[in-house]
């Protein structure tokens, strides 16, 4: 079941901006260990999705992972072989807007070595660089 919005206001939208840095979903808010981007692009539902089963998979279902992003935005695309000019194309599919130091995704309950394997092989489906990031809980 790909990931898609249940409803919008408006069916197209323009490309928009994706330059600069992410300046919110940008830290450790849920978990332990995350996953930051490195680079900006779209990435596509298809990608989030198969991110996400790997990362279930690598775990074995224990601990917990939290999707960060979601791909709220459509991507249209016009049919191969059709002339210019007849307005805008059909909605392809859905993608969310990635920018540097967005975190895509959070895992907990799992130990360091197990979470790092399995953002390797998240980090093998995302068509951009990543980088494994930890909160280091401060010792009393």
């Amino acid at each position: 079941m790909p990931l898609i919005p249940s409803r919008v206001k408006y069916r197209k939208q323009q490309r928009g901006n994706r330059a600069g840095t992410a300046t919110r979903g940008n830290f450790l808010a849920f978990g332990t260990y995350g996953l930051m981007a490195l680079e900006r692009c779209w990435m596509d539902t298809r990608q989030l999705e198969a991110a996400r089963v790997a990362v279930t998979r690598a775990m074995k279902r224990h601990g917990r992972v939290w999707l960060r992003v979601f791909p709220d935005k459509p991507f249209t695309k016009k049919p191969l072989e059709v002339r210019q000019g007849t307005g805008k194309g059909a909605v392809e599919s859905w993608v969310a807007v990635i920018r540097p130091a967005n975190i895509i995704l959070e895992v907990e309950g799992v130990t360091e070595s197990q979470a790092r394997e399995a953002m390797r092989l998240v980090a093998c489906k995302l068509p951009i660089r990543t980088k494994f990031i930890a909160r280091h809980h401060a010792e009393a």
